[in-house]
């Protein structure tokens, strides 16, 4: 008799393990269709016997399964496989069915290195933690800097637009009405919203501002200045992170114009398809510079300021102004472009020698350990 349906009839298929747990066939095989077509189980599919752990292999599976069942319990246990890995990562781009392997590359060097790899569809991503290709920064200042935009980008933003603290206890506060004369609703000290200064020392001159020159004033703004600081220096890096990132996401669009332009090219100059490539080289370039771009202010927002923070922004400046020449090349019309092949390729190959110069230089400081953080990793 099943233990499960309690079906007894003669003639009964029966399946069981070495384990003996013996059981229909119709409900082994409902069984077995229910932990991969709704739980996604593959590996661990155990005896459903009562406390039994005996695992139920390949062989029973293609035995008891439909064909659909067992084609998904193939694909659920080489997905399992390559997660079960640590040298093995599915390609994360839409639709691919790549998984890469890197042997080079282990946890404890995350610190230490960005382990870019390519896939065979093309895509260019972190091996460690799966994320679009971001060079030059490590993947731990990655997911710190992503949660902290999450968390703070469009709060600094209203913060710093709409609010002020108060000179006296420094907290914060929000102007709710139209009149200037601010009294804080936690020490009642009472100030100006415009200049800060004691709200006694304006006279009736308050609507002006005319004692800007106060002493009260002066100091209120210097400690509101050092208290603003560390909010202006996350926006700073933040808006410049923001400006890539944008830029970035119009790559699909970028590409298209690109190949308008090399379409108009040919008909307009008698260029063969080969001949106007140079201009499919730079777009991609230039969509690389610009994620490298993007990265490199999320990088330097945890450095410590010293001698090589130093040296990386002049690197950081160099590939930023190039960029921002090829891609005014780039823009030109139709007809310019033409002339301009030569131009264009030199610059191509100088921004893409400028990237490749602050990727080294960063590689060899993470290698060395000569990058010092502002934060804990």
């Amino acid at each position: 008799m099943c233990d499960i349906c309690c079906e007894d009839r003669p003639g009964l298929m029966t399946f069981a393990l070495e384990c003996d747990h013996r059981f229909c066939y119709d409900c082994y095989k409902q069984y077995i269709t229910q932990k991969i077509m709704d739980e996604g189980e593959s590996r661990n599919i155990q005896c459903p016997g009562d406390s039994c752990s005996l695992v139920v292999n390949n062989a029973g599976i293609k035995l008891i399964a439909e064909d659909r069942v067992y084609r998904r319990y193939l694909t659920l246990l080489n997905r399992t496989f390559v997660q079960d890995n640590e040298h093995l990562r599915w390609c994360p781009a839409p639709n691919c069915e790549y998984a890469i392997r890197c042997d080079d590359v282990s946890t404890k060097d995350l610190k230490t290195v960005v382990p870019t790899v390519q896939c065979a569809c093309g895509y260019r991503f972190c091996f460690g933690c799966g994320l679009a290709d971001h060079q030059p920064c490590i993947c731990v200042l990655v997911k710190k800097w992503i949660k902290k935009c999450e968390d703070d980008s469009e709060t600094a933003n209203w913060i710093s637009a709409n609010t002020k603290e108060c000179p006296k206890c420094m907290a914060t506060i929000e102007k709710n009405g139209g009149c200037n004369h601010m009294t804080c609703r936690k020490c009642k000290y009472e100030f100006c919203w415009i200049c800060i200064g004691s709200w006694a020392e304006h006279g009736t001159s308050w609507y002006n501002c005319s004692r800007y020159d106060e002493k009260s004033g002066v100091e209120a703004r210097d400690n509101q200045a050092r208290s603003r600081a560390s909010l202006e220096r996350y926006l700073h890096y933040y808006n410049r992170y923001a400006n890539h990132e944008q830029s970035a996401k119009l790559d699909k669009d970028l590409y298209l114009r690109t190949e308008k332009k090399m379409t108009q090219l040919q008909s307009t100059s008698g260029m063969s398809w080969i001949e106007v490539q140079y201009l499919a080289q730079a777009s991609a370039v230039l969509q690389q510079c610009r994620q490298t771009l993007k990265w490199t202010y999320a990088f330097a927002f945890y450095l410590e300021q010293n001698n090589q923070t130093h040296l990386f922004e002049d690197n950081q400046k160099d590939l930023e102004m190039a960029v921002e020449q090829l891609s005014e090349l780039f823009e030109k019309p139709i007809q310019e472009l033409a002339g301009l092949k030569v131009t264009v390729m030199d610059k191509t190959a100088y921004v893409n020698n400028r990237r490749q110069i602050l990727l080294d230089d960063t590689a060899r400081g993470l290698r060395d350990g000569r990058w010092w953080y502002q934060v804990d990793l």
